[in-house]
C-alpha cells in the first residue's frame, strides 16, 4: 500500500504533490465553488511488458466545468523487490488493486478533512475504472473486476465508460 501513498503525484497545474497535497488541492478545487456537484473518480492503466509502469489517475470533475486530474506513477522496477508480470492478467488485475487502494484511502481522507475543516461540498467518490470491456482480451475479466471493485466498496465502470483508466491514465503509458 505504502508505493501507492508515497511519493508524488503529478499536477498539471500544481507540479508534484504528495498524497496530503492531493487531497488539499481537491479541497481547495471544491471550495472555489462550493455551489457545484464534484465527483471524485481513480483509474489506471498500464503497457504490456513484464515490468511495466503503472499510471493511476484521480480525476476531479464539476459538473458542467470540466475537471483536473492528479496523476502517480508506480513502477515496480525501482523498488527493492522487482514485481514481474508475466501476462496480461496480472498486468490487469494489479492495475485494478492499485486503483481500489488509492481510492480507498483517498476517500476515507477526504471525508475525514472535510469533516475536520466543517465544509459542506456536494460530492460523491463512487467509482473506480477498470481498463477492461466486454470485448477483446480482457472480456473474460470483467466480472472478476467488477466484483473487486464492488468488494471494496466502489461501483466499477468498464470500457466505453472508464475514461479514467482508458483515457486519462492511457495517455501516462
Amino acid at each position: 500500500m505504502k508505493h501507492v501513498l508515497n511519493g508524488h503525484f503529478y499536477n498539471l497545474s500544481c507540479g508534484n504533490l504528495s498524497f496530503d497535497g492531493v487531497i488539499e488541492e481537491l479541497i481547495r478545487y471544491m471550495a472555489e465553488k462550493p455551489e457545484k456537484f464534484y465527483e471524485i473518480i481513480v483509474g489506471c492503466d498500464s503497457p504490456s511488458g513484464i515490468e511495466p509502469h503503472f499510471p493511476v489517475a484521480v480525476v476531479i470533475l464539476r459538473t458542467g466545468e470540466g475537471g483536473r486530474f492528479f496523476l502517480k506513477k508506480i513502477n515496480y522496477s525501482a523498488s527493492s523487490k522487482k514485481k514481474k508480470f508475466y501476462n496480461w492478467y496480472q498486468r490487469v488485475m494489479e492495475e485494478v488493486l492499485l486503483s481500489c487502494q488509492l481510492a480507498s484511502c483517498l476517500r476515507e481522507e477526504m471525508e475525514k478533512k472535510i469533516r475536520a475543516q466543517s465544509n459542506s461540498f456536494d460530492w460523491q467518490f463512487r467509482y473506480v475504472h477498470a481498463d477492461v470491456g466486454n470485448h477483446g482480451q480482457t472480456k473474460d475479466m470483467v466480472r472478476e473486476v467488477v466484483g473487486l471493485i464492488r468488494g471494496t466498496g466502489f461501483e466499477p465502470k468498464i470500457k466505453p465508460e472508464a475514461y479514467v483508466a482508458s483515457i486519462v491514465a492511457d495517455r501516462y503509458t
